[in-house]
């Protein structure tokens, strides 16, 4: 579980050029955020080194890097004077770091899937703004609020923005040009190539370069000289013995103080939320997109925190800055994370001298440039583009984080996402809309395929909408959960507040754990009486709306059972339709139509034989179908067939198909030389000019009026408006339906695509 990531060759270089660069950035964050917390400098290092050894070892995560968190230091600020002493506060950490251990045991990290995505790239861009507005004073050396200090109202009561604009007539020559010409050398490595391919890392050079000034600087004199406020300062000690005296110890004492329970609850809490997000939007930033097991992050973080209570650390959490100066300097395994608390371990108490020369302008110019693309234009157009359902929950994330601090902000920007998807559930929940079906117009409820408590209160309203009388449909077919508050609903609704009303409440799709059977009140098949009570032209247009649901996705849910069982005792079928064998979609498909609810004749070519036209009548004076459908359809063979043969001259079918196929293909060149020659049989054009969509269109109207001419019955039914013959064209492409020219239709010649 706790195995070290594989590293290979190619991303060893990387790991320790990233690790190296971590370390130069983390070393006066750590100091500063001790110093903002209210703790001892010593505390931040220790933090540090644990985050970096400890957790990088233990952590599941590629390229997150742990350590002491901006975010924590007024929270950590607050618990310190709250418990009285910092060595009261190491046993609230300890207890602390224990919740986080049962937490990540416990999978407590599962919570991490439900932030929303608009607030961890609300986090980034937010960071990114932050860094480069926290940098800039920094770099000119103004600043005297310690590095790490993310809060928009800084101890010295300025503000992020005020600060910006007093640095102008307070600066540090010699910090300034060390901290720009750092800026202008990152900003030349990366666009220089012999410089970019080169393997020394440009953060490195830049530390080096910013010692090298500040030592000539120092020769040079004032203004030149970089103060010590503006240097890393790293604590001094003598020997081993007076590094060991600057060590806190937590005050086991204390372990009966309601108060340490209170403060180890609250800083686990504040401090997995904090690591969970950060952790999140790491992997963001990771350019192989890895997954960093949450609850296994918690679990590392939470033995971390429990040794830094032991050695004297602050709290540790996985940390979006140092992880994104990771990433940028090019670590790619968790080696870089440990390189770093390593070198923290290391070079602390044997080099605390040359540390503290490192400017903390040419540090704040790596920042810079980290923030600079971390709060990216491409980022904000992105958000833009995803709609204001992203837009603005990212914006106020940016906004909260920015001008308040990363918590709060955090906090604000999950609110008002939060926000944004409660309006959403009330909004659209549901889906509803109202289909036609046989017996009569049914509301149709989709439900949503979680259906959680929030959903509630738009179900009721869906629900409340259907009319007096009426019918409902309540569908859970694409529906995986449902809450026992929605069921409760649903339950009260089909067994009392619907049957009150006179509501006929149908099932359709729920699982066996809610209690219910699909039920379907509604007539959803073909009747004696309804098929007496309707007209042809009704019946076209009940096929005309079944066509539209089809072509829109919004089937009638059916029972093919019961369908099945009622159409074997008696058929009342509405429609008779005349289709071509080689048609792929069968006419139950194409018009939403159930078993039995109309008659289906499939013949190759629509060949009007004495056996079909005998099928066709029996279907319309025996079965009483009222509309006889001749559905054509692009790219027919038959049709194709009987065109070539035309353009061959022949008369007695194809020679390549074979002689039992002669009578299909002269039934259907009967029709097609009506259209394709003139009196005397010569093509009138070219075949190729021909389109066999454009003949097998008049092809169809030709088989309606052949129906008339051969069938004295059908002509009767026709002229008596008892029956109607209408042709049609499928789209085998686009799935749309053309009605052509109808026989016995009062809107005769209108044609109407679907």
């Amino acid at each position: 579980m706790f195995g070290m990531t594989a590293v290979s060759s190619s991303t060893l270089f990387g790991d320790c050029k990233a690790g190296l660069v971590v370390f130069f950035v983390a070393l006066p964050l750590c100091l500063g955020i001790a110093l903002a917390s209210g703790a001892p400098l010593m505390s931040g290092l220790l933090a540090g080194i644990v985050g970096g050894s400890v957790v990088g070892l233990l952590s599941g995560s590629h390229t997150s890097v742990s350590g002491p968190a901006a975010g924590l230091s007024a929270v950590v600020a607050a618990q310190i004077l709250s418990l009285g002493s910092f060595s009261t506060f190491l046993m609230a950490l300890m207890l602390a770091g224990v919740i986080q251990i049962g937490l990540g045991v416990a999978k407590g990290g599962f919570i991490s899937e439900f932030f929303p995505s608009s607030v961890i790239k609300g986090l980034l861009a937010a960071i990114g703004v932050i860094i480069t507005f926290k940098q800039i004073p920094h770099l000119v050396g103004h600043d005297s609020d310690p590095e790490g200090d993310m809060s928009f109202s800084q101890p010295d009561l300025e503000t992020t923005f005020s600060e910006l604009f007093r640095m102008f007539g307070d600066y540090q020559l010699g910090a300034a040009v060390v901290g720009l010409l750092s800026v202008a050398l990152l900003i030349l490595w990366d666009n220089w190539k012999p410089l970019k391919m080169s393997l020394f890392p440009a953060p490195v050079a830049v530390v080096l370069f910013g010692i090298g000034g500040g030592l000539w600087f120092e020769h040079l004199g004032d203004p030149w000289v970089i103060k010590p406020s503006h240097l890393v300062q790293v604590p001094v000690a003598g020997d081993l013995a007076e590094w060991f005296e600057l060590l806190p110890r937590p005050d086991f004492s204390q372990w009966m103080n309601p108060a340490v329970y209170t403060a180890g609850i609250t800083l686990a809490l504040v401090a997995s939320l904090e690591t969970l997000l950060n952790l999140n939007a790491t992997d963001r930033l990771d350019p192989q997109q890895r997954t960093s097991p949450p609850s296994q992050e918690l679990l590392a973080q939470g033995i971390g925190n429990v040794a830094c209570g032991l050695v004297g650390g602050l709290p540790v959490t996985s940390v979006i800055i140092r992880s994104s100066v990771n990433v940028t300097a090019g670590g790619r395994t968790k080696l870089a994370t440990i390189i770093h608390g390593t070198l923290l371990l290391v070079t602390v108490p044997l080099i605390p001298t040359w540390l503290n020369a490192i400017p903390l302008s040419c540090l704040a110019a790596i920042l810079l440039m980290t923030g600079i693309k971390l709060a990216s234009p491409a980022l904000m157009k992105q958000m833009w583009r995803e709609g204001r359902y992203q837009f603005i929950p990212f914006v106020a994330t940016v906004a909260a984080i920015v001008l308040t601090d990363l918590l709060i902000g955090i906090v604000i920007g999950l609110a008002v996402s939060i926000g944004f998807i409660l309006n959403s559930n009330m909004r659209r929940p549901v889906r509803r809309f109202v289909s036609k079906h046989l017996g009569g117009e049914v509301v149709h409820i989709e439900l949503a395929n979680q259906e959680s408590f929030l959903n509630r209160a738009a179900l009721t309203a869906a629900l409340n909408e259907v009319p007096r009388n009426g019918r409902v449909l309540l569908d859970a077919r694409n529906t995986d959960y449902i809450d026992p508050d929605v069921l409760g609903l649903i339950r009260d609704f089909k067994e009392t507040a619907g049957p009150v009303r006179g509501i006929d409440v149908s099932l359709i799709g729920f699982l066996n754990e809610h209690k219910f059977k699909d039920q379907i009140q509604n007539v959803d098949y073909s009747t004696r009486e309804l098929q007496a009570s309707l007209t042809p032209q009704r019946v076209l247009q009940i096929l005309r709306d079944g066509h539209e649901r089809m072509r829109t996705g919004r089937r009638l849910p059916t029972n093919s059972n019961r369908q099945g069982r009622v159409s074997e005792e008696k058929r009342h079928p509405l429609a008779l339709v005349v289709s071509c064998s080689d048609a792929v979609q069968s006419p139950e498909q194409v018009f939403d139509m159930g078993m039995g609810d109309i008659l289906s004749v499939r013949i190759a070519g629509h060949v009007m034989s004495p056996e079909v036209i005998a099928s066709v009548e029996y279907g319309c004076v025996r079965s009483g179908a009222k509309l006889i459908l001749i559905m054509g359809h692009t790219r027919c063979g038959a049709i194709a067939a009987a065109m070539e043969c035309i353009a061959s001259a022949r008369t007695d079918g194809m020679a390549k198909m074979g002689e039992p196929f002669d009578p299909i293909v002269r039934e259907i060149q009967q029709s097609v030389k009506k259209i394709m020659c003139s009196e005397v049989g010569e093509l009138l054009l070219p075949v190729e000019v021909w389109s066999s969509d454009f003949v097998a269109r008049h092809h169809v109207v030709w088989v309606g009026q052949e129906l008339r001419a051969r069938s004295q019955m059908l002509d009767s039914l026709v002229q008596e408006r008892r029956i109607a013959i209408v042709g049609s064209m499928y789209d085998g492409v686009t799935g749309g339906i053309e009605f052509l020219v109808a026989e016995g239709v009062e809107e005769m010649g209108e044609r109407h695509r679907a």
